[in-house]
């Protein structure tokens, strides 16, 4: 298991997004609810990733 980690841009936020990867599956919590935790695959993250890079969840963020 590695070590939970999060964006740069978080800075010394706590409310962020935070990844690692555990026993093979990719994990993904709320760094200020870090009991609570979704497991996916690190094929569907990858593919969740790229849609990001693309711009396809922009309209889901509020700046």
């Amino acid at each position: 298991m590695t070590d939970w980690q999060k964006s740069s841009m978080s800075g010394n936020s706590n409310q962020c997004l935070e990844v690692r990867a555990a026993g093979g599956q990719i994990e993904i919590r709320e760094s200020d609810t870090p009991d609570s935790a979704v497991t996916t695959t690190a094929e569907a993250f990858a593919r969740w990733i790229e849609g990001v890079k693309r711009g396809e969840f922009d309209h889901l963020t509020t700046r």
